[in-house]
């Protein structure tokens, strides 16, 4: 498991292009982005951690007004999404690293955060915090339970983990964010669990 886990910051780099053509523009996490979006201030600034290519997330941010600066480990991603948005910041960055020494309106970890070990899982919740202004929201997609699991992407293994629930609510509460919504495995989101949260002042 761990050495999949490893090897997920090669993946995405060596399979970008595979990767970009296979995500889907269907904005199915509309209605979770439209959550996020209407507990933000006019014209926020967004963190979209694990950003990929842009598409369709930080494209939908974008449109609907954000300022974005992505981050992600991939370098053919974060060229893709220089080439499409380019007046947005792109940063080629281990989110297990996060430094930008500034806060944001909000956070956004959408089928990214879910690659990390438990372990690594446990130590992005400070990092979180840190860049995290008053009053800033958290968007986060999880596992709907401890474990960890391999699925398959271009015939190589694909790490996911998961903390469970009650240590995310945890956490979060450790770091000053409270959980407005969770809902495990939506219908209507592909069966993503998702947390929204707010940093509290």
């Amino acid at each position: 498991m761990t050495s999949s886990a490893d090897a997920i910051v090669s993946l995405y780099a060596r399979h970008a292009a595979a990767y970009d053509r296979q995500r889907g523009r269907k904005l199915m996490e509309a209605r979770w982005l439209d959550r996020f979006l209407a507990l933000l201030p006019a014209r926020p600034s967004v963190l979209d951690i694990g950003c990929g290519m842009g598409e369709p997330i930080a494209r939908h941010l974008i449109e609907q007004g954000c300022a974005v600066t992505g981050i992600d480990s991939s370098a053919p991603l974060i060229a893709l999404c220089r080439e499409r948005f380019p007046q947005q910041d792109w940063r080629v960055a281990d989110m297990r690293e996060l430094a930008l020494g500034r806060c944001f309106d909000g956070l956004i970890a959408w089928d990214s955060f879910f690659h990390l070990t438990p372990v690594a899982q446990r130590r992005m919740f400070p990092l979180f915090r840190e860049h995290a202004a008053d009053g800033a929201v958290l968007l986060f997609t999880s596992g709907p339970a401890h474990g960890e699991a391999i699925g398959s992407f271009e015939g190589e293994p694909l790490y996911h983990g998961s903390l469970d629930p009650a240590e995310y609510r945890a956490l979060l509460a450790e770091n000053g964010f409270a959980v407005a919504v969770h809902l495990v495995e939506d219908p209507d989101c592909g069966g993503h669990t998702v947390w929204l949260a707010r940093r509290t002042a």
